[in-house]
């Protein structure tokens, strides 16, 4: 299960995931925006960032105009590791050396069809483990 999030400005482009994430059968939760009237990402950022910390949902996508501002509140949860990816590369790296459980992309940044590929390579790219693990371990004992 995946948990999407948007605001306003990423609601299109979440749209458009849906659909993609539709065609290759992989299951969704939508936590909102619901339409392109004006809202605060933050709600949508920590709804989508709850539902992967607590592991209702596996992974978490969310988009705003530029990816930044839904990408660092998602962050604001425990557990999170959302990163905002503008290109497939970013998403494959995210994957192998940072276990990122979250992307994030700016949908006045990412076109529909560069959107489909960063997704499919986020999604489909494991973590490596070993090295980075203990990077990760880092990462999570400065939330403590």
């Amino acid at each position: 299960m995946i948990a999407l999030g948007s605001d306003h400005g990423g609601f299109e482009l979440k749209q458009h995931v849906k659909q993609y994430l539709d065609s290759h059968g992989l299951e969704y939760q939508d936590f909102g925006c619901f339409s392109t009237e004006s809202c605060d990402y933050p709600v949508f950022a920590k709804a989508a960032a709850e539902a992967v910390a607590s592991g209702k949902c596996e992974q978490g996508i969310v988009i705003c105009t530029t990816g930044i501002g839904i990408s660092i509140a998602a962050n604001k949860v425990k557990d999170i590791r959302c990163a905002l990816c503008g290109d497939p590369f970013s998403a494959e790296m995210c994957r192998r050396h940072n276990n990122a459980n979250m992307l994030a992309m700016g949908a006045g940044i990412v076109g529909p069809k560069l959107a489909e590929r960063i997704v499919e390579v986020f999604l489909t790219t494991q973590f490596e483990g070993g090295r980075h693990a203990r990077r990760v371990g880092l990462i999570t004992d400065m939330e403590k």
